[in-house]
Parts: C-alpha cells; structure tokens; sequence
C-alpha cells in the first residue's frame, strides 16, 4: 500500500504545480488589463476635456491640411499629364492630316495621268478609225473608177 500513497502523492503534487502554474497565468494575464486602465487613468489626469479636445482639432486640421497638400501636388502633376497627352494627340493629328494630304496629291496626279491617258487613247483610236474610214473611201472609189 505504500506504493499506491507514493502514486496519490506524486499526482497531487502534479496537479498542484499545475494549478500554481495556470494560476500565475491568469494573474499576468490579468494584470495587462489593469495596467492599460491604470495608464489611461493616468494620462487622463493630465488632460482635461478641453485639453484634449483642442489637440484632436490640432491632429484633424494637420491631417486635412496635408491631404489638401497631397491633391494640389497630384492635381499638378495629373494636368502635367493631360497636357502631354494632348500634345500628343496633336502632333499625331497633324500626321495622320499631313498622310491624308499626300493621299490626296498622289490621287488627284495619278487622276490626271489616268484621264490624260485616256484622252490620248481615245484620240488615238478616233485617228484611227479617221484614217481606217479616209483608206476605205478611197478604196471604194477606186472601185467605183475602176468599174466605170
């Protein structure tokens, strides 16, 4: 039987050094909270309501006044952009007019080259069939002669 109170003995001892090792757990766990509250307890102490009132309205105004200060700078560099953009699109419209123009010679020359051609062409062909009427007159002439 002293075997089995040897047993009982260890297991409580276990269980003791268990229950001193949550308890010390709970207690640093615990004092965070309290510590926090005694800090804030402290520093409320030394600002009044009024006090602390003004340094919010002293933080907000310093925030606004750089987000302010962070579009101006954007805006400036956002229109910086535009305007090299439409430079841009400028001096590409200017090319796309500058293209179209030449587009535009190179049709009315080669129209011109085209009708021109035509013209010889047909007065070539009208000479043609002058001369091809003019060589069968004179052929049906001289088998008028002839036949006489």
């Amino acid at each position: 039987m002293g075997k089995l109170k040897n047993y009982q003995e260890q297991i409580q001892e276990v269980v003791e050094k268990g229950i001193n090792a949550a308890e010390e757990q709970q207690k640093k766990l615990a004092e965070k909270p309290f510590e926090y509250a005694e800090k804030l307890e402290a520093d409320v102490r030394e600002y009044s309501v009024k006090s602390l009132r003004q340094r919010y309205d002293g933080y907000s105004e310093s925030l606004f006044e750089q987000l302010r200060g962070l579009n101006s700078r954007f805006g400036s560099f956002a229109a910086d952009l535009v305007a090299k953009l439409e430079k841009e699109a400028a001096e590409g419209a200017d090319a796309v007019s500058e293209a179209g123009e030449k587009v535009s010679e190179t049709a009315q020359t080669a129209k011109k080259q085209t009708t021109s051609s035509s013209s010889t062409a047909k007065k070539s062909t009208a000479k043609s069939s002058s001369a091809k009427t003019s060589t069968a007159k004179k052929s049906t002439a001289k088998k008028s002669t002839a036949s006489a």
